[in-house]
């Protein structure tokens, strides 16, 4: 895993309650809960940061001190949302689009639906 890269989510989202769910944007209230591990990275994945940054600010959290696999940790969880296509590398940062850019509560839905379908993104759920 390139630490270089920076990294921005494919797939619409609810955070409500510190809790990460994967949303469907043709139907917001049905939402499917992820592990926390998976929903801290895929609510950080604004393709503006690159996984050295998300590594040094998860790191913060512990004091300076995490867990010995802690890295080893976060590169399985990226494996894991680039295998489902949840979460995508970036040599560059990306500027992501309304319906993504956003927890699926602080979206207009009508607005997110109409834009994803010009854009012909059709990931919405895993």
């Amino acid at each position: 895993m390139n630490k270089s890269h920076y990294f921005y989510r494919n797939v619409t989202f609810s955070r409500k309650d510190n809790k990460t769910s994967l949303a469907d944007i043709y139907n917001p209230a049905i939402t499917s809960p992820i592990e926390d591990w998976l929903g801290t990275i895929i609510s950080l994945a604004d393709g503006q940061h690159t996984v050295q940054e998300l590594l040094d600010y998860l790191r913060a959290h512990y004091q300076g001190m995490p867990p010995a696999d802690f890295e080893k940790t976060v590169e399985s969880v990226f494996e894991r949302l680039i295998e489902g296509k949840l979460v995508v590398f970036s040599e560059k940062a990306v500027e992501l689009p309304y319906y993504l850019a956003e927890p699926i509560e602080s979206l207009d839905i009508e607005k997110a639906k109409k834009l994803m379908i010009e854009d012909g993104h059709t990931h919405t759920q895993h």
